[in-house]
């Protein structure tokens, strides 16, 4: 462009918080790590590098603009019903719940996913509280709270780019430290919903969504915890939302065969977990297992 260059541009918009209202493509002919990752510092939801393929590129924007409008119509609800919500205990889970369902569903759309995912965890989190030893102590109400924060574990892939979210190969360097940011950035998007603040989800809902990458052994993400500095909720759903992933097809690869994925897990192929939590779950999965066969 003449006078000036995109990411010049991308700097003016950022300083008037465009970004933040409207999503922002950057095409370039220049690519390079520093440049994508000035663009995506700048608050841009893309970078497509050319020579670009239109029907791509319309189907980038279109998924963003699905995902901007399904954010802001469920903020207006939230602001509608606010007063409401704060008088009458029930419809506060009940609304919460729709809320909370809807965003979470926006993200598996997003992330190609059918947002049977979510429901899975639920169902496993639930399940494990109410039928194993991690569960002790909890009263119903907790177990319900918990179990419905756990849909929330992947809030903050809302704020990875498509080139990433989307990859069906291998992650560079740089592009798996962008998708560590979910956790982090999930618990930003979550303080960000005044309402849920005020409901029994919101401390789970932020532990679970910072902490669901963290194991056993110290080498998760992003604060590195282990042990019993993860609390017994985030390791269920940890351990749950590993057990789906490997159950099921994504984008990046094939659903394996239940005993390929308990072996999996119990050779610690996907991050150790907590040695009693094990087996705990496979004193419990062949009832957990019927999950995925409800509806065949």
């Amino acid at each position: 462009m003449p006078g000036m260059s995109g990411i010049e541009v991308l700097q003016h918009l950022a300083e008037m918080k465009i970004p933040e209202k409207i999503p922002v493509f950057l095409i370039t002919a220049e690519g390079g790590d520093e440049m994508e990752r000035e663009a995506y510092r700048l608050g841009v939801m893309d970078v497509i590098i050319k020579p670009v393929i239109s029907y791509v590129v319309r189907r980038r924007v279109q998924s963003v603009i699905e995902l901007f409008a399904t954010r802001k119509s469920l903020h207006n609800v939230v602001e509608t019903q606010k007063s409401e919500l704060m008088i009458q205990a029930e419809r506060i889970m009940q609304l919460n719940r729709g809320m909370i369902e809807a965003l979470a569903t926006a993200i598996e759309f997003r992330s190609a996913e059918s947002g049977e995912h979510v429901n899975r965890i639920f169902s496993i989190t639930k399940f494990m509280l109410e039928n194993t030893e991690f569960g002790e102590g909890l009263s119903k109400e907790e177990i319900n709270n918990i179990s419905l924060a756990s849909i929330m574990h992947d809030v903050g892939k809302i704020a990875i780019p498509d080139s990433i979210l989307l990859k069906p190969g291998k992650f560079t360097s740089d592009e798996y430290e962008i998708m560590k940011t979910h956790t982090t950035q999930g618990v930003v998007l979550l303080e960000r919903i005044a309402q849920l603040k005020e409901n029994g989800i919101y401390k789970y809902a932020c532990d679970i969504a910072l902490h669901h990458h963290e194991r056993w052994d110290g080498r998760g993400y992003p604060e590195h915890l282990s042990g019993e500095q993860i609390s017994p909720w985030t390791q269920i759903v940890s351990l749950a939302d590993v057990y789906d992933a490997l159950s099921c097809n994504r984008v990046y690869k094939e659903a394996f065969s239940r005993g390929k994925v308990l072996e999996m897990i119990w050779a610690g192929e996907c991050g150790v977990f907590n040695p009693h939590l094990l087996d705990c779950f496979f004193g419990v999965e062949d009832r957990i297992s019927e999950i995925y066969h409800a509806n065949d």
